[in-house]
């Protein structure tokens, strides 16, 4: 019996939902042997003989999420276009009406005051990427701090098995993208989590509130009720005498468990300074925010006392002091008996601090008579100093001087032993003479060094995620390549105990070391009060990783050779020597199609490069960061399609620590789809840094395209930290606005050769003003023709937008690029897909060869739209959130199954397919059909894709499954599942 091994129609025959579609290929039938099958065969055989078609726990899985889908949009109208379902009203944006609001609560708590365990432990968020501040766990039986959100914090928590519904309170020590880029994704997941919704007390200097501002554009207003400020607000007020700043700590939380207070630290010398009109705010810090508004103690900020200025927003820290309660001593009950007590309620007044008449003598018993002698409790410190005028305002600080010991180390009397300090600042400040001085003066403390320090980078903080990326570099280097991290030794580095001073001794009684990731600090039990190392996750060797994979799957050996000759062997189909039961195994036909585009045509490995950054949705897991995907142009720039939380994280394990500089200083462009924050939270971390390596060199603020809402957010976000970006919206980089554009400007070329819309462009460069203001003699200067067609009633530009696409052009003009068109998919409100086509090139022999196309899909469900834009692409990047059984899934949330990505593809004539932004029910490999993915291939974190090497890409599909055979099962974690469900 004749097998069919190329079922190329089976989509279009089997599923009717995308049928008006007409598939570019057509069926072929190919006879074999029988007992010759194709290594998509047998590696489904070999599946399904071990696994049965579904287990327990998965069919539960489905149905609790089917059954939360069908609650959420009970109601809601689906429309049908071109017979391909999708969720208007969510496409509107008029969906939440549908859902019941949300109060969020906070959780409360029982207090533990006899806490048997309380530690502080080190949160290694960016300690081996250098990309963000470590976090930092204060931990008790009941209740959980957590000091910094900086990206990747989910993550972490998702990894190390840390339950954010446990978290009480969060504490910003400073407020910008390196220490709260994790915060919105963070402040969203706990919203979506149960039925009703979480929400967390989270705690930061005065100018929190621009960022609480910035993140009210795409975070429920709930979310943030418990946000709260304090300290010195922003003021352009008069000089202020020294003694109306902060003398004291400002009290945040007082239990019976811990007392955390806050010193403000101002930097004492800043240049350059801006003044930022803000009335203060005069509420105490426990009381809650009206009409959702942030809470705020605090005092009008004092300007520079040297150069007569205000600070600006993000530039104040804080220094955060934990207290817990003392420990009293023990009981002495032979001493309350020989004072006349009877042994009875009397003894536990005592122990409680009160004093009690004795029973057989006329005297009164007092606690310290029979109690044995109590133990100071534990202080913490945790510092965050980051620059030299920090360091400067941080020793006049008067209000520590009765946490400093005497020349001997030992505290005067009176004063307060600090049992530990965490300090969050650079190296380059903790290694002055000066703040060493200051680390002294606290006698015998535990100082840890929470900075970035270059040892660290040989760890990495997800296991889990390296281990899957070690496994696929051993399989395929050409599409996973090794991490872009070199050990010490490759980086000359010699890594010391810890950080020596500048210039003189350091005092023995000052112990110091450098952080590791999960580093414990013990304060309670008291005995056991110091240092533990248990958590320290160990060197990942990759050859460790390597044996394991090869203990586990021996066949792998010979699938990762079999992988390494499509590089090096001709396309004719060549018979493999793998055996599966005896049968030999015959590649596809299709896998040795000789029709390459002609833009493939003398293909330089330099051209281009797609590396999938993030390719899970809704919130980061384990295995898969949110969306971003990385167009590397080489020596042409580069450019960020979509920017989720952790992005820079991910570019810095794929190119390493200084690769990753390189690749953010070249960005061209970033082009963002739509305001989910899955795709744009790690946006202002990448801004930030490129603005501060190129501090100082000439250069052009980078164009940000994205929707209209994004502006919105960026434009509050400046306030607190300058991003150096020019924003553009995507409506205007649609097909229709170029053409309109190209139009207006060939018109106006003919019309005045002599005025072209640059030259107002450079009379802005050379003036004061903001772009649009200097028009004097420009293409648009008053009462010309172009002044008055801008400002039509119907025109889409004004003059800002058209120097944007001025400067769009350019840029794409410089990075070989011809057009990027945005276009609209069906989605959320302003919702969008892109195109990017490369200019045309001449080879060697000065033949003109077509550029290449690639088209990214964005959130979106099939429409024509995207269907038409990616005619003739050379590579489609589509979005496959859900499995074929979870079409009504797909409807409702207006995503996309992996058989619908696949047909649009193929309905395009896409020569290949690369499909991500997975659910992360799917935590490893998702559920796909093989039958119809001939020219598709399922992408992972970090997998590369040159140009060159597309036509072997659909090949290593089937190892792929191999490699996973025993994980493609759905994730059965409650926390991922139930907080990706909401989020999305």
């Amino acid at each position: 019996m004749p097998q069919v091994t190329n079922l190329r129609l089976l989509f279009h025959s089997s599923f009717p939902l995308l049928s008006p579609f007409k598939p570019s290929l057509s069926l072929s039938v190919v006879s074999k042997p029988k007992r010759h099958h194709s290594l998509f065969t047998v590696l489904s055989l070999k599946r399904h003989r071990k696994v049965p078609p579904q287990s327990p726990n998965l069919a539960r899985r489905n149905n609790s999420t089917l059954r939360e889908s069908k609650g959420r949009d009970k109601g809601v109208p689906m429309e049908e276009t071109t017979n391909v379902g999708f969720n208007k009203r969510r496409a509107e944006g008029r969906d939440k009406s549908d859902r019941p609001l949300k109060t969020l609560q906070l959780k409360v708590r029982t207090l533990n005051p006899a806490n048997t365990i309380s530690y502080v432990q080190i949160l290694g968020t960016g300690m081996d990427t250098q990309d963000t501040s470590p976090s930092v766990l204060l931990f008790f039986d009941k209740q959980r701090f957590i000091f910094n959100a900086g990206e990747g914090l989910q993550r972490f928590c998702t990894e190390h098995k840390i339950k954010l519904s446990k978290i009480d309170h969060i504490f910003l020590s400073r407020v910008c993208s390196e220490t709260a880029g994790g915060l919105p994704g963070l402040l969203l997941t706990l919203a979506g989590m149960g039925e009703e919704g979480m929400s967390v007390n989270v705690w930061g200097p005065s100018d929190m509130k621009y960022l609480v501002d910035a993140m009210r554009s795409f975070i429920p207003n709930a979310a943030m009720v418990h946000t709260r400020s304090f300290g010195p607000t922003l003021s352009n007020v008069a000089a202020i005498p020294e003694s109306s700043k902060f003398p004291d700590p400002i009290v945040l939380i007082d239990d019976e468990v811990v007392k955390i207070s806050a010193i403000i630290l101002q930097p004492s010398c800043f240049e350059g300074s801006q003044h930022v009109n803000e009335e203060p705010i005069m509420q105490n810090a426990s009381e809650k925010g009206l009409d959702g508004r942030i809470d705020h103690v605090s005092k009008p900020l004092s300007p520079n006392r040297k150069t007569g200025s205000a600070i600006k927003p993000g530039d104040m820290s804080v220094i955060y002091v934990c207290e817990l309660p003392e420990i009293k001593g023990k009981f002495d009950p032979a001493k309350a008996m020989a004072l006349g007590l009877k042994p009875g309620p009397k003894y536990r007044e005592l122990q409680l601090g009160n004093s009690v008449k004795s029973d057989r003598q006329n005297i009164m018993v007092h606690p310290s008579d029979v109690m044995g002698p109590s133990v100071p409790g534990p202080i913490v410190f945790l510092v965050d100093c980051p620059t030299e005028s920090h360091l400067e305002e941080l020793l006049s600080i008067q209000s520590l001087s009765s946490y400093y010991a005497d020349h001997s180390g030992n505290p005067p009397d009176g004063a307060k032993t600090v049992t530990c300090i965490i300090h969050l600042s650079p190296a380059s400040v903790i290694s002055s003479s000066n703040y060493q001085k200051w680390m002294e003066r606290f006698g015998s403390a535990q100082h840890i060094l929470a900075g970035h320090e270059m040892r660290n980078v040989e760890i990495p903080i997800l296991k889990s995620s390296a281990r899957i990326a070690a496994r696929l570099n051993y399989l395929c280097p050409q599409f996973f390549p090794a991490p872009g991290f070199w050990s010490l030794q490759q980086l000359n580095y010699s890594a010391p105990d810890s950080i020596t001073p500048s210039e003189g001794p350091v005092s023995k009684l000052c112990e110091r070391i450098s952080a590791e990731n999960l580093l414990k600090f013990t304060l309670r039990p008291y005995a056991h009060l110091g240092l533990d190392r248990a958590c320290i996750p160990c060197t990942m060797a990759p050859s460790k990783i390597i044996e394991e994979l090869l203990s586990e799957i021996p066949e792998i050996e010979d699938a990762a050779q079999h992988v390494s000759q499509f590089w090096h062997r001709s396309s004719e189909t060549v018979e493999t020597t793998l055996m599966q039961d005896n049968d030999v195994v015959v590649e596809e036909p299709w896998l040795n199609e000789n029709n390459l585009p002609s833009c493939l045509e003398n293909i330089r490995r330099d051209d281009l490069e797609i590396v999938l950054l993030g390719t899970g949705s809704s919130q980061p897991s384990k295995y898969r960061n949110v969306s971003s995907v990385y167009i590397n142009l080489f020596s042409k720039g580069s450019l960020l399609l979509d920017c989720g939380e952790g992005t820079l994280g991910q570019l810095k394990r794929r190119y390493g620590v200084e690769g990753a500089d390189n690749a953010v200083r070249g960005l061209r462009c970033i082009w963002i789809s739509h305001i989910h924050a899955d795709h744009h939270t790690g946006l202002a971390r990448i801004l930030a840094l490129r603005r501060n390596l190129l501090e100082g060199v000439p250069h052009e603020p980078i164009l940000v395209v994205g929707p209209r809402q994004l502006k919105k957010y960026l434009d509050a976000y400046q306030r607190l930290e300058d991003l150096n970006m020019q924003f553009l919206d995507c409506k205007h980089t649609t097909k229709s606005s170029w053409d309109s554009f190209e139009g207006i400007t060939e018109s106006t070329d003919r019309s005045s050769p002599g005025s072209p819309i640059n030259a107002e462009y450079m009379n802005k460069k050379n003036s004061d003003g903001p772009v649009g203001q200097s028009t004097d003699c420009t293409l648009f200067a008053r009462g010309s023709r172009m002044q008055s067609y801008w400002k039509r009633p119907d025109s889409q530009f004004d003059n800002t937008v058209a120097l944007l696409l001025k400067s769009m052009k350019k840029v794409l003009g410089e990075a070989g690029l011809e057009v990027l068109i945005s276009f609209n998919v069906v989605h959320c409100p302003q919702a969008f897909g892109v195109m990017l086509k490369a200019a045309e090139r001449i080879n060697g022999v000065g033949k003109v060869i077509p550029g290449w196309k690639i088209v990214y899909s964005g959130d979106t469900r099939p429409c024509p739209e995207l269907i038409e834009a990616s005619r003739g692409a050379t590579v489609l990047i589509h979005e496959a959130t859900f499995e074929d059984g979870m079409h009504e899934e797909a409807v409702a949330r207006n995503h996309s199954t992996t058989k619908e990505a696949v047909e649009v593809g193929n309905s395009a004539g896409v020569y290949r397919i690369i499909l991500t932004h997975f659910s992360q029910r799917y935590p490893k490999i998702p559920i796909f059909d093989e039958t119809h993915m001939h020219k598709t291939c399922i992408a992972f974190d970090m997998m590369s894709v040159n140009m060159a090497d597309l036509p072997v890409l659909p090949k290593v599909l089937p190892y792929l499954k191999l490699l996973f055979k025993n994980e493609m099962i759905v994730d059965e974690s409650d926390d991922v599942l139930d907080a990706a469900t909401a989020a999305s």
